[in-house]
């Protein structure tokens, strides 16, 4: 009998073990979801104040900036001479 007495409060013990793990990996998950909120925040606002300053300096850029600043306005005539190949294939 004190057998299964002992069974059971290891069995108990165990589950009460694996629950209190399961807690703390759900609330791990839940703060590296929080960490990637976060991390997403600051992208978006290092890509804002990248736009704003090619917006305010992109003609005249300071020089840790011109090659970035010329790799977008590069990009941007590329942009315009493809949507000019697809305006004259519609138009034709």
């Amino acid at each position: 009998m004190e057998f299964f007495e002992n069974l059971g409060d290891r069995i108990y013990d165990k589950g009460k073990s694996v629950a209190g793990k399961a807690k703390v990996m759900s609330e791990v998950a839940g703060l590296k979801s929080r960490i990637s909120t976060e991390e997403d925040v600051i992208k978006k606002n290092y890509m804002e104040i990248g736009r704003l300053y090619y917006e305010q300096c992109g003609s005249a850029p300071d020089a840790a900036f011109a090659q970035q600043c010329r790799a977008i306005n590069e990009a941007k005539d590329e942009i315009a001479k493809l949507e000019e190949k697809i305006k004259t294939l519609k138009d034709e």
